[in-house]
């Protein structure tokens, strides 16, 4: 992998782990179209997956700060705690994946891409659903004059749920983000809620999942040495700009309830994976 497909791979692994269309989804089309050996990819995954991390607490660290200050500093039970309890609920599902089913769930990568373009489909018809019946809910509130906002804050059924959706989205195609801000709207969670959750739930299994990588790659430790050190610095650059970027950004698109715009990309390059795959 030289320094530009690290520039490019890097690029579409900032972007698309916030943005609701798939970075599995997207790495495994970019990969397939630059033809990037597989050998490498791992080691190129632990050093993006680590800038996508960092560009989280930077975009969030207010958030970030705001639960340590109020989990550690005292030992009564209070919001803070609370909200750290819902995301160690969420994050039980993907954890019993993880643990137990890690080796099933590598083996669907890097098979072709029809499994990648159902995927998706799937993520295109999640979004639209979404946002379908949110707006129908603001619609009836506005109906009956209320002025707040519709939906509520994560409850613990609700973490669990979104939780149970970030696990089956470990499947290459299927959005995290647009999976679990996709099943929050439709439980009914508050759009200026469900972005930031779905953000700060994925902290700790994205390094989870990295430190497992690090130890497959610690069995093969001449694998790492393979990588130039170039494109593994402008990997990590590029995904954490970009990761910045989309992290923020995708904050503000689900609060304007655009989801819609993602859900005709992720229809358009499911589509155009599958027929990838075929021809």
């Amino acid at each position: 992998m030289n320094w530009l497909q690290a520039l490019v791979l890097g690029i579409v692994q900032g972007l698309t782990e916030f943005l609701p269309v798939s970075s599995s989804g997207h790495l495994e089309i970019a990969q397939a179209l630059l033809g990037t050996a597989s050998e490498e990819n791992l080691t190129f995954a632990i050093v993006v997956h680590t800038a996508t991390v960092l560009s989280t607490l930077v975009i969030l660290y207010k958030e970030v700060a705001w639960l340590f200050k109020g989990t550690f500093t005292t030992t009564k039970w209070n919001k803070e705690k609370d909200y750290v309890a819902k995301i160690f609920l969420s994050m039980v599902p993907v954890f019993i994946v993880g643990m137990f089913f890690k080796d099933q769930v590598e083996n669907l990568f890097g098979h072709g891409l029809l499994l990648v373009g159902i995927c998706l489909l799937i993520t295109a018809l999640l979004l639209f659903l979404s946002e379908q019946i949110t707006k129908l809910r603001e619609r009836r509130a506005a109906q009956a004059n209320l002025a707040e906002e519709v939906g509520r804050e994560v409850s613990y059924k609700d973490a669990f749920i979104i939780g149970c959706a970030q696990a089956v989205a470990v499947l290459p195609g299927l959005s995290r983000s647009g999976t679990t801000i996709a099943t929050g709207l439709l439980c009914g969670v508050k759009k200026s809620s469900v972005a930031q959750f779905s953000f700060l739930m994925v902290l700790i299994p994205i390094l989870g999942e990295a430190f497992l990588d690090l130890l497959d790659l610690l069995k093969e430790p001449a694998v790492a040495t393979e990588l130039p050190v170039i494109s593994l610095i402008v990997g990590f650059l590029a995904a954490f700009l970009t990761g910045c970027f989309a992290c923020k950004f995708m904050i503000n698109i689900v609060k304007k309830q655009k989801l819609i715009y993602f859900a005709i990309y992720c229809f358009l390059m499911g589509t155009f994976a599958i027929v990838y795959s075929c021809f």
